[in-house]
């Protein structure tokens, strides 16, 4: 388990772009000025309260900072500012959204965490066994689990923390 105060948490009233650089931080644990991507691939969302509201993936960042790579055409059309109605470019036409990508990436960055997180699929409590922990993980496709000490928040166990837990009975 990874202590919350080890973890990356953000407030579900924050950006997108504030979350996006909180979470860089403790991903990337910098070596030598590299990202050496060792850190969590999540962040754990607070309400006001400290209370677990939801997470953030790296998935979600790209969805709703680039939002076309997820929907068809309409969804490439409105975030390039085209109605359907009017749309009457070909499919190479649509390469070229490409040149503004900042552009959009900066505006979808304005969305706040609350509209985009992810709803929380399972908890453990501090005290059950590594079983529990893989059943729920695998029961629903996920790949963080917060663990709970009672009502308060006390960590978080990851599926690579499993996996190294089952090496280290193998070793």
């Amino acid at each position: 388990m990874i202590p919350i105060k080890n973890y990356a948490t953000v407030s579900a009233d924050a950006s997108l772009k504030e979350a996006a650089l909180s979470l860089r931080t403790s991903y990337c644990e910098l070596e030598e000025g590299m990202c050496t991507e060792a850190g969590p691939r999540t962040a754990l969302v607070l309400d006001r309260n400290e209370k677990l509201v939801g997470i953030l993936d790296f998935r979600c960042f790209l969805e709703a900072l680039i939002p076309e790579i997820t929907g068809g055409l309409s969804a490439k059309l409105a975030a390039l500012g085209v109605s359907l109605t009017f749309a009457e470019a070909d499919a190479a036409d649509m390469d070229e959204s490409g040149l503004d990508f900042e552009a959009r990436v900066n505006k979808n960055a304005q969305t706040r965490i609350s509209d985009i997180m992810l709803k929380i699929r399972g908890t453990i409590q501090a005290g059950d066994c590594l079983m529990d922990a893989l059943k729920k993980m695998f029961r629903n496709k996920i790949t963080v689990l917060p663990v709970f000490e009672g009502d308060k928040l006390v960590g978080v166990v990851r599926d690579a923390d499993l996996f190294l837990a089952v090496t280290d009975i193998l070793e």
